[in-house]
């Protein structure tokens, strides 16, 4: 009989909206209530969650955050951040997504061979110099050594992979999703899948450990940067959420997300479901912020910020 907030850090239409908009109805049979979206844009998410972090633990709120964002700013110790993603209340991850990278169909990069050969910086397109398509793709520059540079000032993926198809840039770093759209419009080719296992929207397409032989640290970039990715679009309580009113949520959430009609109906809109529970995401998240020595840290603001 209650009213649940489901707050949306980002505006109506995008990837985080479709997804809270699907969900919401579905809660709301589970719950026994009425569960209201509530679009809070802002900083990528960041004003909401700030705001969000301070809420009341009654259990009538709960939001969608961009785990792989927000997870990234933490490790770089970004000054507007006033949460510790450690410390939310999970509940569940809507989908896990392999990345790759894309190549210009106007390029002559179609194998990762061919980017290594390159006699110039691959282009790589993205809308900000920290956002997940910049950060994804200068931490794969740097486990395989990969001369790059990211061209920022592209307004979404969208307008990044219409660059790409133009040859405005070389290359895009997104994930098996948007992979898929952009393949299917013939805008961009897939050269490889960065994770070590191939994407199962691309079966054909090899992973990275199957096109090169990789180090151990090589593949500690890979595995940093997988995890951070598997974040995703993480739904969570507020901090002080008891424990009660937290177990109620994540099994409203779980029993949503692993409906079978629910996750078929997702999967006719182009929105896929592969949930992860709230006790996985838990040690994801403590594998990335609470598992990266200070020197392990060091290293990705070296290569993300160009310092220590």
């Amino acid at each position: 009989g209650k009213t649940v907030r489901f707050i949306v850090g980002f505006g109506v239409g995008g990837g985080y909206d479709a997804y809270s908009r699907m969900i919401a109805p579905e809660l709301a049979k589970r719950l026994d209530a009425t569960v209201i979206v509530e679009n809070q844009p802002g900083a990528g998410g960041l004003n909401a969650l700030n705001r969000f972090s301070r809420a009341p633990g009654n259990g009538l709120q709960i939001t969608i955050v961009n785990g792989t964002g927000v997870a990234t700013q933490q490790i770089l110790g970004t000054k507007a951040l006033r949460f510790d993603l450690t410390k939310l209340k999970y509940l569940g991850i809507t989908d896990y997504s392999r990345w790759q990278i894309l190549a210009s169909p106007k390029s002559s990069y179609r194998t990762v061979q061919d980017l290594l050969n390159a006699k110039q910086p691959i282009r790589f397109g993205a809308s900000g110099k920290l956002d997940a398509l910049s950060v994804g793709g200068m931490m794969a520059c740097a486990a395989i050594s990969l001369k790059c540079q990211t061209i920022a000032g592209y307004k979404g993926s969208a307008q990044v992979s219409l660059a790409l198809a133009q040859g405005e840039v070389d290359a895009i770093y997104v994930s098996e999703t948007s992979s898929l759209k952009y393949a299917k419009a013939g805008s961009a080719v897939p050269v490889v899948t960065w994770n070590r296992k191939r994407s199962e929207l691309f079966p054909e397409l090899k992973a990275i450990p199957e096109v090169l032989s990789l180090k151990p640290d090589q593949l500690w970039w890979i595995d940093v940067r997988n995890t951070i990715e598997g974040l995703g679009r993480m739904l969570v309580a507020p901090p002080s959420t008891p424990k009660a009113r937290v177990d109620t949520l994540r099994a409203a959430v779980h029993s949503v997300l692993t409906n079978k009609a629910f996750v078929a109906e997702a999967k006719r809109r182009n929105r896929e479901i592969d949930y992860i529970d709230a006790a996985e995401a838990k040690r994801m998240v403590q594998r990335v912020l609470g598992g990266l020595t200070p020197q392990e840290k060091a290293r990705i603001k070296t290569v993300l910020l160009g310092k220590k």
